[in-house]
């Protein structure tokens, strides 16, 4: 969950390596480092705790080589080791002669660890890529004695090959060597790591969005893929040395859309962005006209997903909550038997994939990694595999069998919010394509994609009540636990307002279903005690009524999301915020929406670092 920058080319090295650092600061910001190498071959280091900004201030207080044009820098989402400056990557080995950067965990660094302490290195840092480093240099010290090489092969490329043949576990790596000042390594194996290709220049990032400003062309590594870089050349091998032809993409988003404009945040931004990324999603898929869904990612599969006994939906956090609105869409409008599962669960279990099976993954990122876990899990299983992910060329998005892409463009905040919103309007979609084809009536699939398209002009109302909500999350803002409570379709809202407060605003809050309420949490209910109710109309309305007289008569302070228009709920409520009628199955993407201004405001007026919340990295790459 680090954020990996590094550049080889003509171009001093330095204000690319900073400013792509900054552009990823949203994957990992507990500490940076950059490691250049100067045309002397002379490599120099520098780390800091913190932001970004603490190591560019500490490189404009005293700089290092200016003109160096290779190099490569990170940013440190904490897993081994406190966040230190000697914990910091880039890592070194004793020698101080080659530096490392690395995403995701080696599995076995105890045992490397061991093997080198025992041959006599000295380690100073707590993380596993240090004996990763540790590692290359050994087998570079060694390799260097012998000197059997063939004329032409990089002594830096065979170390880090015979290196990562030891390793267990995950990496994304940069490499680099004072002795080949020239020459940079690269590979990955669970964690991303995309190379942009520009002219007679390579920056390699874990992220497009330290790319996009370069260069839109890229090569996505595979998994135990490596590349040897030099200015204006690069080849590209397994770790096994066999040649692999890369295959050249082109990034499909613009600069632009990674920047914040006239937004103070990043998720004011993307919340805000939500009815032109809804639009984006359903454009050329829901067909008004012809009342019809055109899905053509998962065509060749139409049969299958028809025939299906069974569908299993699976994700983490946002993703999983997504799953859980498709799990209720999917067998209300599909009629097909459907499972919302924590991806992180699902390959432990010992899961039963029978044939007639459909897993699919759900993932903003694409590069989720217990839920890539589950998907191969699944597929080695006999399942159909599909991906719903946002990011094109992602890991996920590359393993499936089939998938649809949300197009929501790039989320930046570590609070998901647009993407969940088009996660669950592709699940409608996805629903909708199989209701059609096994029973449901022309007329009901016209109306529920009319009512689809009127969701973004609706999202925009409800967005113009920010001020509102603002109101409300600053009267309650400071008391530190609070409950959400829906029914239905609106169950996993209340899961989802849940998260986004603990997310941003450190507040204690627990989503649940409003009957489960009686069963235990109702204890928690004091004086005073802010408690969420998602009440719009529908079949359960009047049941949700009683249970927020239940929460009333204990002196909770009731903030409801409501029906516009209804004039009862005012009657029970302390606050009402109002969202726009439509179809029990798509209110989930509009009763969302007040609890992502919820819990921004609050968060916003506590004080707290909204798109960088602390413990928190947008990207979870790591098991």
């Amino acid at each position: 969950m680090c954020g990996i920058i590094a550049y080889v080319g003509r171009r001093i090295a330095q204000p690319v390596l900073i400013e792509g650092l900054k552009r990823l600061e949203y994957r990992g910001y507990d500490s940076a480092g950059i490691a250049v190498i100067d045309g002397k071959g002379h490599l120099h280091v520098r780390k800091a705790v913190g932001r970004i900004s603490v190591l560019e201030n500490s490189l404009n207080t005293s700089p290092i080589d200016g003109q160096a044009s290779l190099g490569m820098a990170h940013t440190r989402w904490a897993t081994h080791g406190a966040p230190t400056e000697i914990n910091a990557h880039p890592h070194l080995d004793d020698t101080g002669s080659i530096a490392l950067v690395h995403n995701g965990i080696v599995e076995n660094y105890v045992a490397i660890k061991k093997f080198l302490t025992d041959k006599g290195h000295k380690f100073v840092s707590q993380t596993d890529t240090e004996a990763l480093a540790m590692l290359v240099g050994d087998i570079y010290g060694e390799l260097k004695i012998k000197n059997h090489l063939a004329p032409g092969t990089s002594l830096l490329q065979k170390s880090v090959q015979l290196a990562l043949r030891e390793v267990e576990g995950t990496y994304g790596i940069a490499v680099i060597c004072a002795a080949e000042p020239d020459t940079m390594v690269v590979a990955r194996k669970g964690s991303p790591l995309i190379i942009g290709v520009g002219k007679e220049e390579y920056i390699i990032a874990s992220d497009a969005s330290a790319i996009v400003e370069h260069t839109t062309q890229v090569v996505y590594l595979n998994d135990n893929e490596m590349a040897i870089l030099k200015p204006g050349s690069f080849r590209t091998t397994t770790i096994d040395d066999i040649a692999v032809t890369p295959v050249f993409s082109q990034l499909e988003n613009k600069l632009e859309e990674y920047e914040l404009g006239e937004y103070e945040h990043h998720m004011l931004k993307e919340i805000f962005e939500q009815p032109t990324a809804v639009a984006n999603c359903l454009r050329g898929r829901a067909e008004q006209k012809e009342g019809r869904i055109v899905l053509g990612g998962v065509a060749d599969h139409t049969r299958e997903l028809v025939k299906a006994k069974r569908i299993i939906l699976t994700g983490q956090g946002t993703a999983w909550h997504a799953g859980l609105v498709g799990d209720y869409l999917l067998e209300d409008l599909a009629k097909v038997v459907t499972e919302a599962t924590y991806a992180s669960e699902f390959r432990y279990r010992n899961p039963i994939v029978e044939e007639g099976t459909v897993v699919i993954a759900i993932s903003q990122s694409g590069e989720t990694a217990d839920t890539l876990a589950a998907l191969r899990e699944a597929k080695e299983k006999g399942a159909l595999g599909l991906g719903i992910v946002n990011v094109v060329g992602s890991t996920i998005a590359r393993e499936t069998d089939a998938g649809i892409y949300l197009h929501a463009g790039p989320e930046i905040g570590v609070a998901s919010t647009k993407a969940f919103t088009c996660q669950c309007a592709v699940l409608t979609l996805l629903a909708l394509y199989i209701g059609r084809r096994k029973f449901m009536s022309q007329a009901q699939t016209r109306e529920t994609i009319d009512a689809l398209w009127a969701i973004p002009e609706q999202m925009k109302r409800i967005l113009e009540q920010s001020a509102l909500v603002k109101e409300i999350a600053s009267k309650y803002c400071d008391r530190e636990n609070w409950l959400f409570l829906g029914r239905g379709y609106h169950y996993p809202v209340a899961l989802e307002g849940a998260l986004k407060l603990k997310e941003i605003s450190y507040i204690h809050a627990e989503g649940m279903p409003a009957a489960e309420m009686k069963h235990g949490p109702i204890a928690l209910i004091n004086d005073g005690m802010p408690v969420v109710f998602i009440a719009t109309k529908g079949l359960q309305y009047d049941k949700v009524i009683s249970n927020i007289e239940e929460v009333r008569a204990r002196g909770g302070n009731i903030i409801v999301v409501a029906t516009e228009g209804d004039k009862q709920i005012r009657r029970y409520s302390n606050h009402v915020i109002e969202v726009p009628d439509t179809l029990e199955s798509l209110q989930p993407l509009l009763s969302v929406v007040p609890l992502q201004l919820l819990a921004y405001h609050a968060a916003v007026i506590r004080g707290c670092n909204v798109d960088k919340p602390r413990n928190l990295a947008k990207s979870v790459t790591v098991e």
